[in-house]
This record gives structure tokens, C-alpha cells and sequence, in this order.
């Protein structure tokens, strides 16, 4: 586990939250632990020193007059007696020497005998000089008192306590004060949970709606989980409601927008197919009504004949147009140059009726592994907007052939040109742009998608005798990536 508690990590609120404040409760345990025992030590401390001042201020003066006379007899009786009168200390061994360092008496006579040199085990514990010691390994304590006489050094007293009682109260103290800070931390932990848990709940409720609004329509959140707008989460559901009502409107207003541009551009191809069709349909019932007359002169039949024929040829162009335009692609299929052909065909009758001249150059050598359909709408919308942009008896121009491994289309013409906004859109890679706002139909909007659709990019360019060259510019190479576009 991380030594190092990290907010940034993926771990929910209402766990971080929670074990936040259990590390900050254990770090404020083992301060506390630490000075509880120091306060402990220091009181039991004063406590030691204070009962072996009074043991060895009792015993000095009820041995001094003996030590005085070196009566060893007296003074091992005063020892046995001041053993007995301090039931608060755990007297181990009590030493009665002279100044010599011969033993005068001793609690137990056989393991210290009277008249013997003090034991260097006892000595060597006051080497350098201090008057007691501890031994925390082996739970023992001792002092030293030494008897004096109008100044004059008269003997020493050497005495050994056991002090285990200090040390099994610390550690009583301490797996006390361990038990009492987990469970204070576990306690605190879990009502920390279940707190930031209640109050994570609005901002839970809220991330799932968040979540559902990924995968569909977003909804607003029910009337009886906004709670009262005076409170903070109730003033933001309220306010999520409102974006959440805003946004679906704003929807459903794009997508009846985009209804309705899709039934005026059917509007429109009716329209024009209407239009295209009805003036040969006037000029058919004319031939028929004159084979019904002169059908019997063969000039007049012939001529009606090649009427009808032209006529029927019109209709068959208008209706290839419109099937090209907008039909769906089934399946994967590479274009040929036959494919661009037909385009000049397609575009013969938009020709005729605005008196343009179309510059023609189809180089393709062969098939070219695109999808063939998407290429030729977008070409034949490029070919019908710089048709609907050159004025009356103006140029347009077209050329297809492949460039450094790429299909490349340009289509010229001598219009206005397109105004910089127009032609920032068309060479964007955006591939969710939408239809351009206030654009009257869905001619660029269709060719951008078109050329995105089949891994291409759009350049525009103004010539410098004017007007606009639109390229398409179409990898070969990516018939595998168009087939799962398509």
C-alpha cells in the first residue's frame, strides 16, 4: 500500500473522505499515545524518586548511630524493620557499607556477607559517578546514599528496587490507549462514511443523470429528489433542470429544422425533375398529336419520331440525376472511368439551360479502388453548384486524374467565388460539423460529408482570372477503411 494518501486517486469520495479522516485520527492517536506516556513516565519518575528519597532518608537516619559504632548486628535489624514499612517499593537488595567499601550489612547475608568487599556488580553500576540507575531490559533501579557525619563520610548505602510494576503500567496505558484510538478511528471512520455518503447523494444523483444524457435524450431530475430551492442542491438541480429543458428544445428545433431543409431540397429536386420534364412531355404530346394528323408523310413522322426520342432521352438524364443524387451505396464499389463519364451527360441539360461551356478532362486510367457512388454525387454537386454560380454563357470546367497516388477532382468556374467563412468550412476535417447556419440548402454540407465519408480533404482556391477551383483530393490506398464508413 501507497505510503502516500493520494485525493487525485479514482477511489470514490465517500471512501477517500472517510480514510482521510481515519489517518488524521490515528496520526492524532499516536501524538496523544506518545505524550500520555511521557506525562506517565514523568509522573512515575517523580513518584520513584520521592518514595526512595523517603526509604533512604527513614534508613539513614535509624542505621547511622550503628554504622557510627560499626555495629553490624543493629544495623541489619534496621534494615529487616525498614523493609517492611514500604509496601509502595519492590526493595530487591539494600547495601550497608563503610567508607572503606567493606559490607557492614545486607538484606540477604548469604548472597552479600557482612565484612566482605561490596560486590563489583553493585559498584560498577555507579562507576561514572551517578547516584542511581535503570535497566528498562531488565526492569531494575537503583540508588545510592551516602552517610555523612558533621561532613565527615561515615558510609554508604546501596539499594536495588524492581520496577516492573512501572513499566506493566505503561504498557497497560499504552495497549489502553491503542484499543480506545481504533476504536474511536473505526467509529469515526464509519459514520464519516455513512455522513459523506448522504451527502454525496444530490452530487450521485446528478452524475447518473450526466451519464444517462451520454447514451440519449437527457432528462430532468424528478420533482421530489430537487428538494427546497433554499438549499444549495435544490438552487442547482433547479438550474441543471432548466439546461436540460433548454438543450432538448434547442434539439428538437435542429432536428425540425433539418426536417424541413430535407423537405425543401425534395421540395426542390421535385420541383426542378418537375420543370426538366414537363417541357419535352409538351413537346412529346405535340409529336404525337402530329403523327395522328400527318403520320402518313414520312418527313413528318421522322421528325416527330426524333422529337419523341429527344424528349424520352431528357427525361431518362433527369431521372439518372436524381438517382445518382440520392440513392444509398449497398456495397462497396470502385470507380471507373465510365462513372465520371456519365457525369457530363448528367450535367448536359443544367448546361444547356444557363448557355455554359464545360472544358472537359477525364484521365483516369483505369478503376480506382474508391467508393464509386460518394465520389460521383459529390462531383455532380460540385458540377451543379458551379453551375448555379457562373452567369449566362460562362465557362465551367473539370478535370479528374490521379496526383502522387491520390484520386484528385477539380471543378472551375467563373463566378463570384466563395466568401472566406464558406471556404474555412469546406476544408475543415470537423467530421460532426453540422450544415452551415443560414445556409439556404445542403450542397456543401453534402459534399463535405461525401469527401470525409471516403478518407479525402477539400482545397479551394480563387484563380487569379476569378471565380473559384474546388479539388477533392482522395486517397486510392483506402478502400478498406471505406468499407467499414460504409
Amino acid at each position: 500500500m501507497s505510503a502516500r494518501f493520494d485525493l487525485r486517486s479514482n477511489l470514490p469520495v465517500v471512501i477517500k473522505v472517510p480514510a482521510l479522516v481515519a489517518l488524521l485520527m490515528i496520526a492524532i492517536g499516536v501524538v496523544l499515545t506518545d505524550q500520555v506516556l511521557k506525562r506517565l513516565a514523568e509522573t512515575q519518575d517523580r513518584h520513584f524518586r520521592e518514595l526512595t528519597a523517603a526509604y533512604l532518608d527513614g534508613l539513614s537516619s535509624s542505621v547511622m548511630p550503628a554504622v557510627i559504632r560499626g555495629d553490624a548486628w543493629e544495623t541489619f535489624d534496621n534494615l529487616d524493620r525498614a523493609r517492611s514499612l514500604y509496601r509502595g517499593l519492590t526493595i530487591l537488595e539494600t547495601v550497608v557499607a563503610e567508607p572503606d567499601g567493606i559490607v557492614l550489612a545486607s538484606f540477604d547475608p548469604r548472597t552479600v556477607p557482612a565484612f566482605a568487599p561490596v560486590p563489583k556488580s553493585i559498584v560498577d553500576r555507579f562507576a561514572d559517578a551517578n547516584d542511581s540507575w535503570l535497566d528498562e531490559q531488565a526492569e531494575r533501579a537503583g540508588v545510592r546514599r551516602v552517610l555523612l557525619d558533621q561532613g565527615r563520610r561515615i558510609g554508604v548505602i546501596y539499594t536495588q528496587f524492581d520496577v516492573g510494576a512501572r513499566f506493566k503500567e505503561r504498557r497497560d496505558v499504552l495497549w489502553t490507549l491503542v484499543a480506545t484510538n481504533i476504536a474511536i478511528t473505526m467509529l469515526v471512520a464509519a459514520v464519516g462514511f455513512i455522513a459523506v455518503r448522504r451527502m454525496l447523494r444530490p452530487v450521485q444523483l446528478l452524475t447518473t443523470h450526466f451519464r444517462r444524457g451520454q447514451s440519449g435524450e437527457l432528462l430532468c431530475i424528478a420533482d421530489e429528489d430537487v428538494g427546497p430551492p433554499s438549499s444549495e442542491f435544490g438552487r442547482l438541480f433547479r438550474h441543471y433542470n432548466m439546461m436540460v429543458r433548454s438543450w432538448n428544445e434547442r434539439e428538437a428545433l435542429a432536428a425540425r429544422v433539418a426536417e424541413e431543409q430535407r423537405l425543401t431540397s425534395l421540395g426542390r429536386l421535385a420541383s426542378g425533375m418537375a420543370h426538366e420534364i414537363n417541357n419535352p412531355l409538351g413537346g412529346m404530346f405535340n409529336a404525337i398529336e402530329t403523327l395522328r394528323r400527318h403520320g402518313h408523310q414520312l418527313g413528318v413522322r421522322e421528325r416527330a419520331l426524333s422529337l419523341l426520342e429527344r424528349g424520352l432521352a431528357g427525361i431518362r438524364d433527369v431521372v439518372r440525376s436524381a438517382l445518382v443524387t440520392h440513392r444509398v451505396d449497398t456495397a462497396m464499389r470502385p470507380l471507373k472511368p465510365s462513372d465520371i463519364e456519365d457525369l457530363r451527360l448528367l450535367i448536359g441539360p443544367e448546361l444547356d439551360r444557363r448557355n455554359l461551356s464545360l472544358s472537359w478532362a477525364n484521365e483516369l486510367p483505369g478503376e480506382i479502388p474508391v467508393r464509386a457512388n460518394a465520389v460521383r454525387q459529390a462531383a455532380l454537386n460540385l458540377l451543379l453548384n458551379a453551375c448555379q454560380a457562373s452567369a449566362p454563357a460562362g465557362r465551367i470546367a473539370f478535370e479528374a486524374g490521379l496526383v502522387d497516388g491520390s484520386l484528385v477532382l477539380t471543378v472551375s468556374d467563373e463566378g463570384a467565388g466563395l466568401d472566406q467563412d464558406r471556404v474555412s468550412y469546406l476544408e475543415s476535417r470537423e467530421a460532426d460539423a453540422a450544415p452551415r447556419p443560414g445556409e439556404p440548402g445542403l450542397g456543401l454540407w453534402i459534399i463535405r460529408r461525401l469527401v470525409l465519408e471516403v478518407g479525402g480533404s477539400i482545397r479551394v482556391e480563387h484563380p487569379a482570372g476569378g471565380g473559384t477551383a474546388i479539388s477533392i483530393a482522395i486517397p486510392d490506398g483506402s478502400g478498406e477503411e471505406q468499407r467499414n464508413v460504409a
